[in-house]
């Protein structure tokens, strides 16, 4: 009897609220839904956040090589909705088949790991994946029989004249000043030189650290080398066959609006003013959990906005421009899957880089992306040099200007193509620097007025705590550098 009054209290409330909240979404507009993907079946956000939960905690375990609990307090939930997270959660790492198994209400997600391509999560329809994985070897030779930057054997070159290395050092450890930081790396390059490097316990120098965003920048990157190749230009129409096709909305999209966020394309994200993180799962975080063809269902989206009108940081932009990347390395007859590690990585030094991809093998350089500090410290080098390494450029002309210049549509001056901006003055740094940024304190930070790069990696849940050492950090090594010019 008890408990029927309680359940009948609760929910008469409770069924106010659901009035009241439905009233407030009309009155702003129905919340999009996915009805422009009629054949991806539905997905639960508790669904989606143990796929992600899975996934995450398999790249930590298998391609990082960190402590399963360590993982899973520090960065598995990340992309579980909050009611999700407090519930129990149920986990199997299966050493043996590199297998882990998320199960939360019962429902059970899968992601596996597949070599050169991390780890993939599985469809919910299909306990594998759609395409076959492919090794990524490396032509350069052992990294210590060759100096830095294209290998890791200390330079010839002497330590630049007059910095005080007691003083750089000291800046660094400012961001392991709390170990609620979680700060699991720093490296910072002056003059083309490693002044300063220091690594959490049990992480080295060696070790693939989760990335996120900072693939955004690695897949312009991409984007560059194919704009040398003549594949296409920043003005050019985004070419996207679909969108090709005589009246198509999408049509007036150009490379250069994809490039700087501004495409337009109706994705939903998490700023959004009808979006309740707890109970939904918006486009931005779907095409991580929804092991999908996540190209396709980018590139499919109808338009919302304008292109270059209105700048807001989605998903939908990166994955368009894999999309441009895999369609012109395949229409060049090349294998897609190493086309980075050829172009790019053996250019500049870099042994190993884990891009992890959805089922059908496209790269989710979103965010599903591991590399060490010291590599992303190489890829702000061949930006510092304004894309040229070891005399050969590698980028076209003008392109770090580009991704470098606040994108106009955007309303304030914080980003650029697919590379933020220091315009509003956040970090300790010159105006000039900009950065790759990810999520969990994920910085690789290029200044040119300083001739420096400064990198540093972390985990998710050190964040807030690791950003604010992080800022201390960068003015210390500021005013070392400035004392030393």
């Amino acid at each position: 009897m008890t408990t029927q009054c309680l359940a009948g209290n609760i929910a008469r409330p409770l069924v106010f609220v659901l009035v009241v909240a439905t009233a407030a979404v009309a009155q702003l507009g129905a919340p999009p839904t996915r009805s422009h993907h009629p054949d991806i079946p539905y997905q639960s956000p508790t669904t989606l956040g143990a796929a992600s939960y899975a996934k995450i905690l398999c790249s930590a375990v298998f391609v990082s090589g960190r402590d399963v609990v360590e993982a899973r307090q520090n960065s598995a939930y990340f992309l579980m909705n909050e009611p999700d997270r407090a519930k129990p959660i149920a986990v199997d790492v299966d050493r043996q088949a590199k297998r882990v198994r998320v199960t939360v209400d019962q429902v059970t997600r899968t992601a596996a790991f597949y070599g050169a391509q991390g780890c993939v999560i599985h469809p919910i329809d299909h306990d594998g994946i759609h395409f076959t994985p492919v090794a990524v070897p490396t032509t350069l030779p052992d990294a210590n029989s060759q100096a830095w930057p294209m290998g890791d054997a200390p330079p010839s070159e002497p330590w630049p004249a007059k910095l005080d290395h007691a003083k750089v050092q000291a800046a660094v450890d400012l961001a392991f000043g709390d170990s609620a930081g979680l700060t699991a790396g720093m490296v910072v390059v002056y003059k083309g030189q490693i002044v300063g490097e220091r690594y959490m316990a049990g992480i080295t120098k060696e070790t693939q650290l989760e990335s996120w965003s900072m693939g955004k920048s690695l897949n312009a990157t991409l984007v560059g080398l194919l704009i040398r190749d003549g594949a296409f230009s920043l003005d050019d129409p985004a070419p996207v066959p679909e969108w090709r096709r005589p009246g198509d909305p999408r049509g007036p999209i150009r490379v250069r609006d994809v490039m700087r966020m501004s495409s337009g394309l109706s994705f939903t994200g998490q700023d959004d003013r009808w979006m309740d993180s707890t109970w939904q799962y918006h486009d931005h975080f779907f095409i991580y959990a929804g092991a999908v063809d996540a190209y396709k269902y980018s590139i499919s989206s109808p338009v919302e906005f304008a292109p270059n009108t209105v700048g807001r940081y989605r998903n939908s932009d990166p994955m368009t421009l894999g999309f441009l990347v895999r369609q012109a390395v395949e229409k060049r007859g090349e294998q897609y899957h190493t086309y980075p590690q050829r172009a790019l990585f053996d250019k500049i030094g870099i042994r190993q880089q884990v891009l992890e991809t959805d089922p059908w093998g496209n790269f989710l350089l979103s965010g599903y992306d591991y590399g060490t500090v010291r590599n992303w410290a190489r890829l702000g080098l061949l930006y510092l040099r304004d894309g040229v390494w070891n005399g050969q450029r590698l980028l076209p002309e003008g392109f770090t200007q580009f991704v470098r210049t606040s994108a106009p549509a955007w309303r304030r001056p914080e980003y650029g193509g697919q590379f933020w901006i220091n315009g509003l003055g956040q970090w300790n740094l010159p105006r000039d620097a900009y950065f790759m940024s990810g999520a969990g304190g994920q910085h690789t930070f290029i200044v040119p007025s300083h001739d420096l790069v400064v990198v540093r990696m972390g985990h998710q849940r050190g964040a807030a705590v690791g950003s604010k050492l992080l800022n201390q950090s960068l003015a210390a090594i500021v005013a070392a550098v400035e004392a030393a010019r």
